[in-house]
């Protein structure tokens, strides 16, 4: 016989509370509904189950029995629930994250040593490729979260959330000092040039961003990863755009100097992405609300 469990759900609940306007509160649904539900149950077991009281409800002889069952299982189910939620954080459990390299420098390092510090026993595996690689392993389920940096384009279902916002600032290694009080954009033109090649989510936003300004820059060295920028530029072999708060450190150091251009470089921002609606293992829902925590403390102009 296939009857659908959910109408032993609500069968327990109202032989619990011996009540079906206290049953469809707890259940979260109506008093009709809940009614429904008891009748089909009723006809496909082929028996009566309650019987209407002045101050209520109570169960038949055969409801008793099958209560009995349906109270076994009920509490069966709740200590698998609460078995499997405590040794998720008893041993831990692991969580699978995706980061570009500029979202981990940015924001994500410094969330997970403290997240770590609080739940030393949950295990975090980080994923670090390109912003395309990692969308399509979190597409693939293969990912809890992803944490990337604009500009990227996600499907219908994704969940998009910003951790924060950062400014990008060209500069270059000492050897590009006598460019710091600021120039045009145009006459960087003869300047070797470092970047994120063509096909990156970086590389394709600024190659938009000359095409805007009408100038014809070539990138003279390609990376494929941000982490590799500043080493090359501090290193004198060309100009590039980095992310400020990562630049920053050098330029106060004098390893490193910011160009001024007068035009507006693209604003970027670091986005936490998660699926809709899918389901959370305990200890990815406890590193969300984290997350959500940690930046909802930040002052406002810090995001």
């Amino acid at each position: 016989m296939d009857i659908n469990f959910e109408y032993y759900k609500v069968f327990y609940c109202v032989a619990r509370y011996g009540s079906i306007t206290k049953a469809a509160s707890v259940l979260g649904g109506s008093q009709p509904n809940v009614t429904r539900m008891i009748k089909l149950l009723e006809a496909q077991l082929g028996c009566r189950l309650f019987v209407r009281e002045p101050r209520g409800i109570r169960l038949t002889e055969t409801g008793e029995r099958l209560f009995v069952h349906a109270k076994a299982a009920w509490d069966h189910l709740m200590t698998a629930q609460e078995e499997i939620r405590g040794q998720d954080l008893e041993h831990g459990g692991t969580i699978e994250v995706g980061a570009t390299e500029a979202a981990l420098h940015l924001f994500l390092l410094e969330a997970l040593h403290d997240f770590r510090v609080e739940y030393p026993k949950i295990r975090i595996k980080v994923h670090n490729h390109s912003t395309k690689e990692i969308l399509k392993d979190f597409g693939a389920g293969n990912l809890d979260f992803a944490v990337v940096t604009t500009p990227f384009e996600t499907p219908e279902g994704v969940q998009r959330e910003t951790m924060c916002q950062f400014k990008e600032i060209l500069v270059g290694g000492m050897q590009y000092r006598h460019l710091a009080k600021g120039t045009a954009l145009g006459d960087l033109a003869g300047c070797p040039w470092i970047g994120l090649g063509r096909g990156t989510a970086t590389g394709d936003l600024y190659e938009d961003f000359f095409r805007r300004h009408n100038v014809d820059i070539t990138l003279d060295m390609e990376v494929a990863t941000s982490d590799l920028l500043l080493p090359l530029i501090r290193n004198n072999l060309g100009i590039g755009f980095v992310p400020e708060p990562m630049a920053a450190p050098f330029i106060n150091k004098k390893t490193l100097v910011e160009i001024p251009i007068p035009c507006q470089v693209p604003e970027r921002a670091v986005k936490l992405i998660s699926e809709k609606g899918r389901g959370r293992t305990r200890a990815a829902e406890m590193f969300y609300r984290y997350l959500k925590g940690r930046v909802a403390a930040w002052p406002e102009g810090d995001r």
